[in-house]
């Protein structure tokens, strides 16, 4: 079992940036692939993106692609989702999971160890 912790949320307006960490402790973090999702109010969690154990893939749900960029530093056992020209409907509380298995799975029953995840709220 690996412990994650997210941070870097908060409150930015409209086209504004945000970098959210993700950082794991209590096993080898290089044999975790980590996905993020994010939770709405009234909506299902929706996959956003998963970075597979070696760094070398990055899989991106269409509503983030090309605005999201998700990375790891194993040496500080951190994954990183940068988000830019954010939108409202980027209001989320945003979480981070990890899996052994399905390296880019979007799938949530996939995902054994959550984090608790941090609001970022997107004003117009």
């Amino acid at each position: 079992q690996v412990q994650l912790v997210e941070s870097g949320g908060g409150l930015v307006q409209a086209g504004g940036s945000l970098r959210l960490s993700c950082a794991a402790s209590g096993r080898t973090f290089s044999n975790y692939n980590i996905g993020w999702f994010r939770h709405a109010p009234g909506k299902e969690r929706e996959f956003v993106g998963a970075i597979t154990m070696n760094g070398r893939s990055t899989y991106y749900a269409d509503c983030v692609k090309g605005r999201f960029t998700i990375s790891r530093e194993d040496a500080k056992n951190t994954v990183y989702l940068e988000m830019s020209s954010l939108k409202p409907e980027d209001t989320a509380v945003y979480c981070c999971a990890a899996t052994t298995t399905f390296g880019g799975s979007s799938r949530k029953d996939v995902y054994r160890d959550w984090g608790q995840g941090t609001q970022v709220t997107v004003s117009s």
